[in-house]
Parts: C-alpha cells; sequence; structure tokens
C-alpha cells in the first residue's frame, strides 16, 4: 500500500489549496461563540465595508439593529448564526476572514468589514485582510436565492446522516484523485487541504490514487478516518481558542503531517 509520504508529497499537496478555516476551527469558532453569545441583543452596528456582507451600509446596520443571537451552528465551511427574528447571518471566511469578539476600545483592523455592538458591551467583528470572504444575511428560505452554490454541496461530512453505507455511495460515483474527491463539496462538504492529508494519512491511502482504485472497504476505511481525525482535532482547536483567544492564522500544530514535510513519521518514527 502507498502511505503519504512526509518528505515529498506533503509539501507538494499543502500548495493545491488555500488555508481556508476547516471543520475543527469552524467547530472552535461555535463552541467558542455559543458560550457566549446566545441571548445578547445587537445594539447598534458598522459596516465599515459593507459589501462584505452583500448589502448597503445603512440596510445591514438597519436589519442588524436589536437582533437576538441564538445558537450558531455549522455547515460545510460556512458559519451560521441566527436570530430570534428568523435572519442568520451566514459566513464563508475564506482565505483570510477572522472573527473578533474584543472590548470596544480595541483597535480596529484595517481591514474589518463589519461590527456589532453588543449589549454586553462587548463587540463581534468579522475582518478580511484579503476581502475574499462572503457573508450574507438572509432568512433560511432564501439560502438557495442568495448564498451561491448553496443548493450544490453535498452532505456536511459530519451529518449524522451520512452513514459509512451512503459515504461509500456518494464516493463510488467520483472518478478523480481521492484528496480530489475529499475536497470537491459538490460531493461531501467540509472538507479542505489540511485536513485531507491528515485524514488520507489516517486511513493509509495515497492522496494521489485515483477514486475507482480504491475498494469499497478503503472507501470505508477514509470514513472511519475522517471521524477518527474530527474527533480528536476538534477538542484542541476549541481549546486553544479558549486558553490563547481567537486566532488570527489557524491553529495547526497539533497536525500530524500537513506542512510537515521532511519531519519523523508519527507513525514509523522515520
Amino acid at each position: 500500500m502507498l502511505l503519504l509520504s512526509r518528505a515529498r508529497l506533503v509539501p507538494q499537496i499543502s500548495r493545491v489549496a488555500a488555508r481556508v478555516p476547516e471543520i475543527p476551527d469552524l467547530e472552535g469558532y461555535r463552541a467558542y461563540f455559543n458560550k457566549r453569545l446566545p441571548g445578547l441583543t445587537v445594539q447598534s452596528a458598522e459596516a465599515p465595508i459593507p459589501w462584505m456582507a452583500r448589502m448597503g451600509r445603512e440596510e445591514f446596520v438597519e436589519r442588524m439593529k436589536g437582533q437576538v443571537w441564538l445558537p450558531a451552528f455549522r455547515r460545510a465551511k460556512y458559519l451560521l448564526f441566527p436570530f430570534e427574528s428568523g435572519d442568520y447571518l451566514v459566513v464563508h471566511s475564506m482565505l483570510t476572514g477572522r472573527f473578533e469578539y474584543v472590548e470596544p476600545k480595541t483597535k480596529r483592523r484595517a481591514k474589518t468589514a463589519f461590527i456589532l455592538h453588543l449589549s454586553n458591551g462587548m463587540d463581534f467583528r468579522y475582518f478580511d485582510d484579503r476581502l475574499m470572504g462572503r457573508a450574507y444575511v438572509a432568512r433560511e428560505k432564501e439560502f438557495a436565492e442568495k448564498i451561491p452554490r448553496w443548493m450544490e454541496m453535498g452532505p456536511d461530512v459530519m451529518d449524522p446522516q451520512l452513514t459509512e453505507e451512503r459515504f461509500v455511495e456518494r464516493l463510488k460515483k467520483q472518478r478523480a484523485q481521492i484528496k480530489t474527491v475529499l475536497t470537491t463539496e459538490r460531493s461531501i462538504a467540509g472538507i479542505g487541504n489540511a485536513y485531507s492529508d491528515e485524514i488520507l494519512w489516517e486511513a493509509r491511502i495515497h492522496p494521489f490514487r485515483p477514486r475507482p482504485e480504491l475498494s469499497e472497504e478503503k472507501l470505508a476505511e477514509i470514513y472511519r478516518a475522517i471521524h477518527a481525525v474530527m474527533d480528536w482535532s476538534t477538542p484542541i482547536v476549541a481549546g486553544l481558542m479558549e486558553e490563547k483567544g481567537l486566532p488570527t492564522n489557524h491553529y495547526r500544530d497539533h497536525l500530524r503531517v500537513h506542512r510537515k514535510g521532511g519531519e519523523s513519521c508519527p507513525r514509523c518514527g522515520h
């Protein structure tokens, strides 16, 4: 069986896709904000870069004022912040979009897109150094219309309804290299560049193997590897957010193979 080579393959595949926040990062954000935001009211809002929220400045400010937060949740690489009114703030932060939960006196970053002033005296902020992220204010029935490709996404890879059997059946239809299959959201949604490396290393499957070369049992091993990797990595990231605060870059030091070419293998020591 071909194994993921730390010395040569990891540096190559790490350049395939940008470092977008992935499931453990987004679950960390979700846990962090769900300890702090539900029940709070948006007292007022600002939108220094209103087009990031796909609406005019005045409309965004007016729409956000008075909103009461409900617990956030995640779908694929989107964070969804629902409000009691039925509105949602839906964010896909892409390459450099990040959140802040800070006191109002905290210096604003140059590319702060919007700020929500909260009833507990704190600010919820979103900034994006490359202005590549996407945010939408919409009701659930409007998602398909307002959020591009929302309906084209496959099932979230951690959705309990995506059983091992259904996962295998979905992947059997694909013909590309297995890493590409895992990171293509029309197949399954939520896995990105970094954690696909970890998953395939866990499953002992070469990332460049064509999907048709993999048996149903190998696909089932990938399914189990996905859950194993997410189960150990998500608490680590969530814990770091609580201990060190929300990151300006992703917490990645715990990863075993991604971007660690040339280091000794944690499995065999070579």
